[in-house]
C-alpha cells in the first residue's frame, strides 16, 4: 500500500504533461485571436488619434500598432514552430503506413528549396498536390496554396506567385 500511493501521486503528476501539446496549441489559438483583438483596437486607436489631430498621441499609437503586429508575427511563429515539431513527426511516427514513398520520380532532378523562392508550375502541377492534407496532420492550405511533394520534402505553395510558402524537408523520410 506504501509504494501505490506514491505510484498514484507520479501518475496523477506526469497525466496532464501529457497533455501539453493540445493544449499549448489552444493557447495559441487563444493568443491570436487575442492578438487579433489588440490589432484591430490598435487601429482604431490610431484614426481615432488621427482624427484629434495631436502628432504626438499619433506617433504613440503608431507604435502600439507596430508592436501589436510584431506579437502576433511571433506567435503565429511560434504557433509553426510547434506544429513543425510536435504534430506531424508524432502522427508519422505511430503511422508509417501512411508515409510509404513507393515508386515515385519526377521529371526533375532534387532542389532543396527555402522559403521566398520562386519555382516553376512543373514543380506545383496535379500531379505533385497533395490532395488529402488532413491525413497527414499538415494545416490546411491557405487560399491559392496548395501542399506539393517534392521528392521527400512536402513544399506550401502559393499557386498564384508560384513561391514557395513553407518547406518540411524530409517528410516521407
Amino acid at each position: 500500500m506504501k509504494k501505490l500511493v506514491p505510484i498514484a501521486l507520479l501518475t496523477a503528476i506526469a497525466a496532464p504533461a501529457m497533455l501539453v501539446p493540445a493544449g499549448a496549441m489552444a493557447q495559441s489559438r487563444a493568443e491570436l485571436r487575442d492578438d487579433r483583438r489588440d490589432i484591430r483596437d490598435a487601429q482604431q486607436d490610431l484614426r481615432r488619434a488621427q482624427w484629434s489631430g495631436d502628432p504626438r498621441r499619433v506617433q504613440q499609437e503608431r507604435r502600439d500598432l507596430r508592436e501589436a503586429h510584431r506579437e502576433y508575427r511571433e506567435d503565429l511563429r511560434d504557433r509553426d514552430r510547434r506544429w513543425a515539431d510536435n504534430d506531424w513527426r508524432s502522427w508519422r511516427d505511430h503511422n508509417r503506413g501512411l508515409y510509404a514513398r513507393g515508386e515515385w520520380r519526377a521529371p526533375f532532378r532534387y532542389n532543396r528549396f527555402q522559403p521566398g523562392a520562386r519555382i516553376g508550375a512543373a514543380y506545383y502541377g496535379p500531379r505533385y498536390v497533395i490532395g488529402d492534407p488532413w491525413r497527414y496532420h499538415l494545416p490546411r492550405p491557405g487560399y491559392s496554396q496548395q501542399w506539393v511533394r517534392h521528392y521527400d520534402d512536402v513544399l506550401l505553395v502559393d499557386t498564384r506567385r508560384g513561391s514557395v510558402i513553407r518547406v518540411v524537408p524530409g517528410f516521407y523520410r
